[in-house]
């Protein structure tokens, strides 16, 4: 089974990657879907619940988000992952590293549907991959932990080659 679970981490990662060189956002939107997806069956298969759910919420979410990024949706989404949260916490009696799955996944949902601009986003992303990072290492997720370090370290690169960009320009 881990290896099953892992190959699909590692299908994940391969996505991810062809995601963010998309040249528009809708393209992005489908192909880290489909990323968000594989890291999805990873988790569960993993026995990592909350990161199963979240990254299940954010597949469907980015799906959504092409035709819809009104108020509406990010109640529901907020709500989801909330009521799936309680739902491990006080039926299930998860342990609490499921509030850094949680978090992640409800700052990507807020960043996504709600921020408009591109450094403020990839800002508060690094806090969201950041807390994915400490779960995936906490619950053995070899891909998992790949996925959000290559996401972390291509949020920084941009974010310093746009700080460069900015002071050249001065």
């Amino acid at each position: 089974m881990q290896f099953w679970a892992e190959g699909f981490g590692a299908l994940a990662v391969i996505f991810n990657f062809i995601g963010y060189r998309q040249n528009t956002v809708e393209r992005y939107l489908v192909v880290s879907a489909v990323a968000l997806f594989c890291v999805s069956i990873h988790f569960f298969m993993l026995d990592a619940m909350a990161a199963g759910i979240g990254c299940l919420l954010a597949s469907i979410r980015n799906v959504v988000a092409l035709k819809n990024r009104g108020k509406g949706v990010l109640i529901g989404f907020v709500a989801a992952n909330l009521a799936f949260l309680a739902y491990e916490w006080f039926i299930l009696d998860h342990d609490w590293l499921i509030f850094f799955a949680y978090s992640s996944a409800l700052i990507f949902t807020v960043g996504s549907i709600v921020l408009r601009d591109a450094t403020r986003i990839r800002q508060w992303f690094i806090l969201a991959e950041i807390l994915g990072l400490i779960y995936a290492i906490a619950v053995g997720s070899i891909f998992g932990t790949i996925f959000n370090i290559t996401n972390l370290t291509s949020i920084i690169t941009k974010l310093v080659q746009d700080k460069k960009l900015k002071t050249d320009s001065l």
